[in-house]
C-alpha cells in the first residue's frame, strides 16, 4: 500500500454514513455569490450577534451592498488590495463580502501586530485602502504618510450601527456609517474569473520567518468551504442549515478564522462573535448562553478552557492550527462529555487540508473509541508524507513531511503564482507527521521545531505531550537550544506554566524525573524554566521561536560575562 491508493478513502464514514469520495466539479462561482443566496434563502434568520446587536441575513446583505458601492465610488478598481486591520466586529464581515462584490482583494491582518509588521503587509501588499477602528485611526494615518494607502474607513469604536464617528474627519478619511447609509443603490456588477482573481491576500504568520503574501484565489476559497463542514456533516444537514449556530472567538484575520466565518454564512447560521480570543469568561458565558452547534478554537483557548469551568453540553468542539495535547483533549472531554476533533491546515490550503472524523462519530455513539491527530485528507485533497532530504516517499507509519495537492492550495506567493509549489502543484508544508493504514494522519513536529541531539531527532511535540500529562502543568513549550559543550549539537529546553496551585511546590528535577519515565534520555528536557505566561503569536500560538530566541540571547549573554 502507498499514498497513491488513498487508503483514508476507506475512513470517509461519519458513523453509518458513507462520505462522498470526491466533490468535483466544483462551482466555479464567485465567492459573493454565497451570501447573495444565503440572504435569499434565509433572509429573517439571524446571522450576525455581537454584543447584543443582531443583524439578519437580509440586513447583512443589503449594507454589504451598499458598501461594496462606496468602495466603488472611492475608485476601487478589480484586483485592488485593501487592507482589513480589524478586530473580530461586524465591520469585518461586512468590509470582507463587500470588498469581493466590489472586485476586491483583502489583506486581512491583526491588530496585534507590531507597526513594522503592518507596514510589511501594506507595502507589500500595495494596499490603496485600510479599514479599521476609531481607536487604531492615528496608526493608519501614520501608515498612510510612509505608504501607497490613498484613503481609510473608519468605524466608531462603539460600532457603526450604534453611532457615526463623531468627530470632524481628515482628508480622505471615511466613516463607514455614513457610506452605507449614502450608497444605497444596486451592487456593482464586477465580472470574476474565480480560478485566477484573488479574493485574499493573507499573510503568514511570522513564527518561522518574514511573513509571506499567500494568493487565494476565489475558486480556492470556495473549494475549501464545500470540502469541509457541507461534506462531513451532510447526513446532517437538514437538522443544521439555517437553524443553528457557531461561537466565533478565533480572529477573523486569521485563514482558520476566517474559515468559520465563510463556511458558517455558506450555510446560513447564526455568527456569535466574540471579540477577543483570549477573554475565556466570555467563551464560557457563549457556549452556556446560546448552547452553539459548533465551537472552533485554537489549543491556547482549549488549555485555557480546560482549567476553567466548563461543564457538560452538546457543543462539537473542533481544534486547529497547531497539535493539541492529548491531555487538554480528554480533560475537555471529561468536563462537557463531547470529544474534541482536530482538523489541519494552513494559510497556504486555504486552512483546512484534514479533518479528524472519528470524533464527531464517537459523538454520534458510532465509534467505540475515537482516533487521535488530525485525521483524513479532505475530498479531492492529495497527500504524501516524503524524506525532507530525499523527497522520496517514506514507508507506511513512518514519519515524513506532509505535502499536498488539491483545489483549495494556493496560486502561489505574491506577486508570483506557482511559487511556493512544486512545477506539478505540490505545496510542501514543512510539517512532519505519520498515517496509519487506515489513511488517518497524526502531526509529529515541525521540521524547524526538530532538535537533533548528537544526530538523534527529537520531536518536541512529544515533549509537550509528555510534560501536559504532569497534573501540574497548565502551558508547556518544548525546543531546541545549541549544546554550548557539543558543537553542532543541540540540547532540549523546556518552558512551562503551572496550573493555579501549583507554584513553588514543583521543581525542574521533579519534571525532568516525570519526563524519563515516558522519553528517551536524550530527550529529557535538560533546561526546563519556570514562567507566569508564554508568548503567543497574533495567531494564538505558543511562539516556540520567541522563546528559543531569547533562550539563546540569554546564553550568549552569560558567555560573554564569564
Amino acid at each position: 500500500m502507498n499514498y497513491t491508493d488513498r487508503p483514508w478513502l476507506k475512513s470517509y464514514m461519519l458513523g453509518p454514513y458513507k462520505l462522498d469520495h470526491s466533490l468535483a466539479p466544483y462551482p466555479q462561482k464567485p465567492m459573493f455569490e454565497i451570501l447573495d443566496r444565503a440572504a435569499q434563502e434565509h433572509p429573517n434568520q439571524t446571522a450576525i450577534l455581537f454584543q447584543g446587536r443582531e443583524l439578519k441575513y437580509h440586513q447583512l446583505k443589503r449594507r454589504v451592498d451598499n458598501l461594496a458601492n462606496a468602495f466603488k465610488n472611492l475608485g476601487l478598481d478589480k484586483g485592488d488590495r485593501v487592507c482589513l486591520f480589524l478586530p473580530n466586529c461586524p465591520e469585518y464581515v461586512l468590509a470582507y463580502w463587500a470588498l469581493l462584490k466590489a472586485g476586491g482583494v483583502v489583506v486581512p491582518t491583526s491588530i496585534l501586530r507590531t507597526d513594522e509588521g503592518i507596514f510589511h503587509e501594506v507595502t507589500s501588499s500595495d494596499s490603496r485602502f485600510m479599514v479599521c477602528k476609531e481607536v487604531h485611526l492615528e496608526r493608519a494615518m501614520a501608515l498612510r504618510n510612509h505608504t501607497n494607502l490613498e484613503g481609510i474607513l473608519i468605524a466608531s469604536d462603539a460600532g457603526y450601527d450604534v453611532t457615526p464617528v463623531q468627530f470632524s474627519l481628515p482628508k480622505r478619511v471615511y466613516d463607514i456609517a455614513t457610506l452605507i447609509s449614502t450608497n444605497d443603490s444596486p451592487p456593482p456588477q464586477v465580472e470574476i474569473d474565480p480560478l485566477h482573481d484573488l479574493c485574499e491576500l493573507a499573510f503568514t504568520g511570522g513564527a518561522t520567518g518574514v511573513p509571506k503574501g499567500v494568493m487565494l484565489s476565489h475558486a480556492n476559497r470556495y473549494a475549501s468551504i464545500l470540502q469541509t463542514l457541507p461534506w462531513f456533516m451532510k447526513p446532517l444537514l437538514g437538522g443544521i442549515k439555517g437553524k443553528t449556530s457557531v461561537l466565533l472567538s478565533i480572529p477573523m484575520f486569521h485563514t482558520y478564522g476566517n474559515f468559520i466565518q465563510t463556511s458558517a454564512i455558506y450555510l446560513g447560521l447564526r455568527l456569535l462573535i466574540l471579540p477577543d480570543a483570549r477573554d475565556t469568561d466570555a467563551i464560557l458565558a457563549s457556549i452556556i448562553d446560546h448552547r452553539p452547534f459548533l465551537v472552533p478554537g485554537v489549543p491556547t483557548q482549549f488549555m485555557r478552557l480546560a482549567d476553567a469551568g466548563l461543564k457538560r453540553s452538546n457543543c462539537m468542539l473542533f481544534s486547529g492550527s497547531a497539535p493539541l495535547p492529548g491531555e487538554v483533549a480528554q480533560e475537555i472531554k471529561r468536563k462537557t462529555g463531547m470529544a474534541v476533533s482536530e482538523g489541519y491546515g494552513l494559510t497556504e490550503s486555504t486552512s483546512v487540508s484534514h479533518i479528524n472524523l472519528s470524533a464527531f462519530s464517537r459523538i454520534m455513539g458510532f465509534m467505540a473509541k475515537e482516533k487521535p491527530g488530525i485525521g483524513v485528507p479532505l475530498p479531492d485533497t492529495e497527500c504524501r508524507l516524503v524524506d525532507p532530504d530525499s523527497d522520496e516517499d517514506v514507508p507506511i507509519g513512518k514519519p515524513g513531511e506532509v505535502v499536498i495537492r488539491g483545489p483549495q492550495i494556493m496560486l502561489g506567493y505574491w506577486p508570483d503564482p506557482g511559487s511556493g509549489l512544486t512545477s506539478d502543484g505540490w505545496l510542501h508544508t514543512g510539517d512532519i507527521a505519520v498515517m496509519d493504514e487506515t489513511g488517518y494522519f497524526q502531526i509529529v513536529d515541525r521540521i524547524k521545531d526538530m532538535v537533533n541531539v548528537s544526530g538523534l531527532k527529537v520531536y518536541t511535540t512529544e515533549v509537550d505531550e509528555v510534560l501536559f500529562k504532569h497534573p501540574a502543568i497548565a502551558v508547556a513549550a518544548a525546543f531546541g537550544i545549541p549544546d554550548m559543550e557539543i558543537p553542532g549539537s543541540e540540547r532540549v529546553m523546556a518552558v512551562v506554566v503551572l496550573k493555579e496551585g501549583y507554584q513553588g511546590s514543583v521543581t525542574e528535577q521533579e519534571l525532568r524525573d516525570f519526563c524519563r519515565q515516558y522519553l528517551s534520555p536524550y530527550a529529557v528536557p535538560k533546561i526546563i524554566e519556570f514562567r507566569d505566561e508564554l508568548p503567543l503569536t497574533v495567531t494564538e500560538k505558543v511562539f516556540k521561536n520567541a522563546l528559543r530566541a531569547q533562550a539563546i540571547a540569554r546564553m550568549r549573554d552569560q558567555k560573554e560575562v564569564g
